[in-house]
C-alpha cells in the first residue's frame, strides 16, 4: 500500500519530534511542512477544522489523522 504522509510541524515541539521518530522507527517516509509563523499556523488550523489548535497534524493520503495518538491509531488500523 502506498502511503502519502505529510507531517505539519513547528520548531521546538516535542510531540512533533515524537511523530517523526515514530515514522522513522517504522521506516515510513514522510514529507514535513514546518509552520513556525503563528499567523500561518492559525490559518492552517482554520483549514483543518474548529477543533484543531495544536501541532503536529499528520495527514495520510490527504486525510487528517491528528497528532501522536491519531497517527498511532491509524498505523495500528493499517497494521503497520
Amino acid at each position: 500500500m502506498q502511503l502519502n504522509i505529510v507531517v505539519y510541524s513547528k520548531s521546538a515541539c516535542p510531540q512533533c519530534d515524537t511523530v517523526k521518530s515514530l515514522l522513522k522507527s517504522k521506516n515510513i517516509g514522510y514529507e514535513e511542512v514546518r509552520i513556525d509563523d503563528e499567523e500561518q499556523r492559525k490559518a492552517f488550523y482554520e483549514k483543518c477544522g474548529p477543533s484543531v489548535r495544536s501541532m503536529p497534524q499528520v495527514f495520510i493520503n490527504d486525510q487528517r489523522v491528528g497528532g501522536v495518538a491519531g497517527l498511532q491509531a491509524a498505523l495500528a488500523q493499517l497494521k503497520i
